[in-house]
């Protein structure tokens, strides 16, 4: 049994000095140390002896264990200093070289569009006004002059919440909730999202409008007319054409809907490979604003006396103006987070 601890101590030692890696050490420690090790076979044989020699035997093989597991674990500490200076002189890094610069972000192109709007208004002195996108009945159809059986209820396409709630169909509602809480004068425009069950190249289920209107003692079509060129001629090109149509919405009387010449078909109706432009549907026109004087029912759910005050009302697509500015012939590439699309904004 001596021999036999001399000579596994002799070759373990000289194992462990020449060992070069942890995966040689593991195996080494595994082969000695393991359960089914060399020398932890021989601890289990000490059973066998005979009882007079067991105490020395053992203290022995003891003492080997404590050796070896010493010298592994010295030789490991080596070995992961020698493989770390290695790494060190092989893996350098030249810290004066530059980095890689990270891609920034941009301002969405219908953010741009909303802050130029903005821009343009509080240029004629209207300021900025907001509303709660899930709005009341009342403050969205009925206190704009569209009672419950209105047929203008049945071109909205509603988003109905519950108990009477919905998702605001267009930011009118501000206009109302202004006009409650304060006198005239007033001249604000109202940007935000709305709400429609509608989704197609020109339509999306949420899109952004622009509400504005102007209420005063003595305030005129002509009033209306002018700010609203003074508009188109700093959002587009002068050259731009544009034209009023006579319309009707309940909550303004007399009605105009304002249009633009089509940028992408360059107001011919044709598109390139393509039967027909399919953002003007072949018109050459496309409808941006909708506008009017305010109705005097109007005035009467505010509590204003319409003999007294007048006032004019426009809302616009954000979108339909984006695709206008930028020659998008669809709106839904404004929400899909293409970033092929959302690059050339920057």
């Amino acid at each position: 049994m001596i021999d036999s601890l001399d000579s596994l101590r002799e070759e373990m030692l000289a194992r462990i000095e020449q060992s070069g890696s942890e995966a040689e050490i593991e195996q080494i420690r595994v082969e000695a140390l393991g359960r089914k090790g060399r020398l932890t076979l021989l601890l289990r044989g000490l059973k066998d002896l005979p009882s007079d020699e067991r105490p020395r035997v053992g203290e022995q093989l003891n003492a080997l264990r404590q050796l070896l597991e010493t010298r592994l674990q010295d030789r490991l500490q080596i070995v992961k200093a020698q493989q770390k200076e290695k790494a060190l002189r092989e893996e350098f890094i030249d810290v004066t070289l530059p980095g890689n610069r990270g891609e920034s972000g941009h301002i969405h192109p219908l953010t741009l569009v909303i802050d130029e709007i903005i821009d343009i208004f509080r240029g004629m002195g209207f300021e900025i006004a907001r509303g709660p996108d899930i709005e009341d009945d009342y403050h969205n159809f009925e206190a704009l002059n569209i009672p419950k059986d209105h047929p203008a209820r049945d071109m909205q396409d509603t988003f109905f919440v519950s108990d009477g709630r919905l998702l605001r169909t267009h930011t009118s509602p501000v206009q109302i909730r202004t006009m409650e809480s304060r006198k005239p004068p007033l001249q604000v425009i109202v940007p935000g999202a709305v709400y429609r069950h509608d989704d197609d190249a020109t339509h999306s289920p949420m899109f952004h409008q622009v509400e504005g209107f102007m209420v005063d003692g003595n305030i005129a079509f002509s009033d209306l007319k002018g700010v609203l060129t003074h508009f188109l001629q700093r959002m587009f090109s002068e050259k731009a054409g544009v034209r009023f149509r006579p319309s009707f919405f309940p909550f303004t009387e007399p009605s105009a809907e304002i249009d633009i010449q089509c940028v992408i078909c360059s107001g011919d109706g044709q598109a390139i490979q393509q039967r027909y432009c399919r953002v003007c549907k072949g018109s050459g026109w496309l409808e941006i604003l909708g506008a009017g004087m305010i109705d005097p029912g109007v005035f009467k759910f505010v509590g204003y006396d319409p003999e007294r005050v007048s006032g004019f009302a426009f809302g616009m697509g954000v979108e339909r103006i984006a695709m206008l500015k930028y020659g998008i012939d669809d709106i839904r590439l404004f929400f899909q987070n293409d970033l092929r699309f959302l690059r050339q904004f920057g």
